[in-house]
């Protein structure tokens, strides 16, 4: 009995002439039984222990058999030996057994233990006698859970007559205060014990001062919830109003057409975007039913044929796409690419009362992407928006130095590069310490008329556009190599439960 295993060590122990090793003496004990009871030994110092790993070669049940009755090889050796004239080979698996027969007699032959007349087809004895090493071996291995030889493992294991077992087993040696009686401690002074006396007999327990109290479980926030709290504090800090991002699921107006993105551009293929099957069309756009009064004030008719001609023919000053625009392609319902849809929709309804603003939104987006260790179909955009009149470039290039700077990075380059909806764009790289290279750390640029116009709003008043994602910069600090274990059902709930609140630096 698992009670009475303290007592077993120490009369283990006293028959000993040294240390022992708990697989040897109680191979039939669980490991939770032989680590409860050195643990309680240990306490009291009666024993100083040590806990040892190692693999243990384990026979399958084809080596168990071979270990008792002998290898197949063996078995054809035998079966051949008996028979004077010849054995047939088509005679074999009737007397051996099909398996026997299938892999001993390739292994008989390989061996010189029989040869094979080819023109009869028959098999005979090459040797009086044989020493059946393969069994030798397992009945070695079952004894000692292991062998002196490591090409006998593997070849054993190739076999599959041996399947490898991590083993756990303890060294114990004897303590300072080691006796070989155990006396049970009272861990309690009852109220029986000082009415009777018994407690100046007894033996208490004393108090562990050092022991750990037990882990109080509890919820944890995720790593990319601790990010994003810190995303959202610097836009807060820099006068930034949060964009409702709600809408998952949006037209092909809202997503692309509103923002000057072509109707054949490769955003919009199938192997880029999922495209929502049921239903597959939406209406055109129209106030939002939930929005306030003054919102309703909004010509979405006029917003929607300002749409088409700039893409169809141009208009506003520019020459547009000239191509025929489609209404059932604006009207298909995607799940959004980017929270950019959610930007147009705010730039829009900044239309009724045009003035400086500053938006910002953190939430998911979905693309139709191969998934690897750097790559998911969904993840999360990190994207500010910022209209005035009068903005430049420069100023652009100056706020992005700023804001990234409240990140911890310092060093920024940036680099031209082509997006639909923004005229001049930029991609952006930073100074990454840990890796001593550039990495691009997001991308820029200055909203286009062509999508700026068509919503309302003054000819002057420019607007500066950014994103970046949220997962890069959360595997940066977290020291995450594999995005799989960041987002999605691989991921570890200790890792969560166990990171600290991240702190982006602040100047």
């Amino acid at each position: 009995m698992a009670s009475d295993l303290p007592q077993q060590v120490l009369d283990a122990l006293a028959q000993s002439d040294g240390p022992i090793l708990t697989a040897e003496v109680f191979p039939s004990q669980p490991f939770t039984a032989i680590k409860g009871a050195l643990d309680r030994l240990g306490s009291r110092e009666l024993v100083i222990y040590e806990q040892r790993d190692r693999e243990e070669a384990i026979l399958t049940e084809e080596a168990q058999g071979i270990a008792q009755n002998g290898s197949h090889e063996a078995k054809v050796f035998e079966a051949v030996r008996k028979a004077v004239e010849g054995l047939k080979v088509t005679d074999l698996p009737g007397i051996v057994g099909k398996e026997s027969a299938r892999v001993g007699q390739g292994k008989a032959l390989a061996g010189k233990w029989i040869k094979l007349d080819r023109e009869k087809n028959t098999l005979r004895a090459n040797t009086e006698s044989i020493v059946d090493t393969t069994r030798e071996q397992l009945q070695l291995i079952a004894k000692t859970k292991s062998h002196p030889e490591v090409k006998i493992i593997n070849d054993l294991k190739k076999r599959k007559l041996l399947k490898m077992q991590k083993s756990i087993t303890f060294k114990v040696s004897k303590g300072l205060k080691y006796t070989r009686e155990f006396v049970k401690e009272e861990t309690d002074l009852t109220a029986d014990m000082l009415t009777s006396g018994a407690w100046r007999s007894v033996k208490l327990k004393p108090y562990n001062f050092r022991s750990k109290g037990a882990s109080t479980p509890s919820g944890a926030l995720h790593p990319l919830n601790k990010v994003r709290h810190e995303f959202r504090q610097i836009f807060f800090e820099m006068g930034f109003q949060e964009m409702p991002t709600n809408r998952f699921v949006e037209t092909g107006f809202w997503n692309f057409d509103a923002l000057f993105v072509p109707q054949q551009h490769p955003a919009r293929d199938l192997q880029d975007t999922f495209y929502i099957s049921d239903p597959a069309r939406a209406d055109k756009p129209g106030p939002d039913p939930a929005a306030h009064e003054k919102d309703s004030r909004l010509d979405y008719e006029q917003y929607w044929n300002d749409v088409r001609e700039v893409h169809e023919n141009g208009k506003f000053g520019s020459i547009g796409y000239r191509y025929p625009w489609k209404e059932d392609e604006a009207l298909r319902l995607v799940l959004r690419t980017h929270t950019t849809s959610t930007s147009t929709y705010m730039l829009h309804k900044l239309a009724n009362d045009p003035g400086p603003a500053r938006y910002f939104s953190i939430d998911r987006v979905f693309r139709n992407e191969s998934v690897d260790a750097t790559h998911l179909a969904e993840f999360h955009q990190v994207e500010g928006v910022i209209a005035d009149f009068g903005l430049t470039l420069g100023g652009l290039i100056g706020f992005m130095e700023v804001f990234f700077s409240k990140m911890g990075i310092h060093r920024l380059r940036f680099k031209p590069a082509y997006n639909p909806y923004t005229e001049p764009s930029m991609e952006i790289f930073g100074f990454h310490e840990g890796l001593n290279k550039w990495v691009e750390i997001g991308n820029s640029g200055m909203f286009r008329p062509e999508m700026l116009e068509p919503m309302g709003l003054p000819k002057d008043m420019r607007v500066y556009g950014w994103g970046l994602s949220l997962e890069r910069p959360t595997m940066i600090k977290y020291g995450v190599n594999n995005i799989r274990e960041l987002l999605g059902h691989k991921v570890d709930l200790n890792f969560v439960e166990s990171n600290a609140a991240v702190r982006l630096e602040k100047d």
